[in-house]
């Protein structure tokens, strides 16, 4: 694998996913925590989704980073950019593991650093985050950031219930 990115702001650190951090994945995955993004699972299918997790950024260049307090590689969570196939835009999304990590501003801070990467580096025109009906503490995540609720927006799986929110493109590159 190539050399990923590493997003440094002033209490975090994001970085690619590495093998060790498969077990805090893993184990949020399988709590009812997970319900707004895609769990809880079971064991086999936690891992297989932590693979997908890896391997969005072997195809893709780009991805979910874990994130970790500076001085800590304890991953707090996955924040960062997902393009899987057949989803309609480029998203950045946010999930903390621990509830604990809630409240903090860690998810805020972290996705605007990716934010800022997505518009900067990446090169994106436009960036949405899909948001589960009633995960509210995302909505309000998401407005924090910003980003306004786009109800013409295209919705990754017709079958569920989704809530898409557009961030705005900075002024200065526009």
């Amino acid at each position: 694998m190539t050399a990923w990115p590493v997003l440094t702001t002033e209490r975090l650190v994001l970085r690619a996913p590495a093998p060790a951090d498969a077990g805090a994945f893993m184990a949020f995955y399988q709590t009812d925590r997970a319900r707004f993004v895609g769990g809880p699972m079971t064991p086999r299918q936690a891992w297989n989704f932590f693979g997908t997790e890896i391997g969005h950024w072997v195809m893709r260049g780009f991805g979910m980073f874990t994130v970790t307090r500076q001085g800590s590689d304890a991953p707090l969570g996955i924040v960062g950019h997902w393009y899987p196939h057949g989803w309609p835009e480029k998203e950045v999304g946010w999930v903390l593991f621990d509830a604990t990590s809630q409240g903090q501003g860690i998810a805020q801070e972290a996705a605007r650093a990716c934010l800022d990467h997505a518009w900067t580096v990446l090169g994106w025109d436009t960036v949405v985050s899909y948001i589960d009906k009633g995960n509210d503490a995302s909505v309000r995540l998401a407005e924090r950031l910003g980003a306004a609720l786009d109800t013409g927006a295209a919705i990754p799986n017709p079958e569920k219930d989704v809530l898409v929110y557009r961030h705005p493109r900075p002024q200065v590159l526009q």
